[in-house]
């Protein structure tokens, strides 16, 4: 049995009160960087295409201090459009098209701990009728 590099997850599963966008902005390839080349932004591994972070809050009441904020990275050849805000707030409800989830383990830390770094395909509007951040 083959397992895939990144595991579909359902947008429901991951953010079931719902995700707002605070940002978009372009990730950046480090070795690049470092190498003083000019295109430093990072091109995803599968595609080529260049890979952009969407900041977003996750709306869960229960999140813990710190993990509300979570990136959903987003491999793109333009910027990624993020919805509209609801009328009379700043708050942007976002849902992601196949969007995926990839463990892994950070070692940076004292101790390590299990990471996930998740991807998605697509960003759009909250659909109507789902339920979530229409209040």
């Amino acid at each position: 049995m083959a397992v895939p590099q990144r595991i579909p997850v359902a947008f429901t599963d991951m953010f079931p009160h719902g995700a707002y966008v605070l940002g978009v902005e372009p990730v950046n390839d480090f070795d690049k960087a470092k190498a003083g080349i000019a295109d430093a932004q990072e091109r995803d591994k599968v595609t080529g295409e260049l890979v952009w972070a969407v900041r977003v809050m996750d709306a869960d009441p229960n999140a813990r201090a710190g993990s509300a904020e979570v990136k959903v990275k987003i491999a793109a050849g333009v910027r990624p459009v993020p919805p509209e805000p609801l009328a009379g707030t700043p708050f942007r409800p976002v849902e992601f098209d196949g969007l995926t989830l990839t463990p892994y383990v950070n070692t940076n830390g004292q101790k390590p701990r299990q990471g996930f770094s998740f991807w998605a395909a697509g960003i759009r509007p909250v659909r109507a009728g789902s339920g979530r951040a229409a209040a």
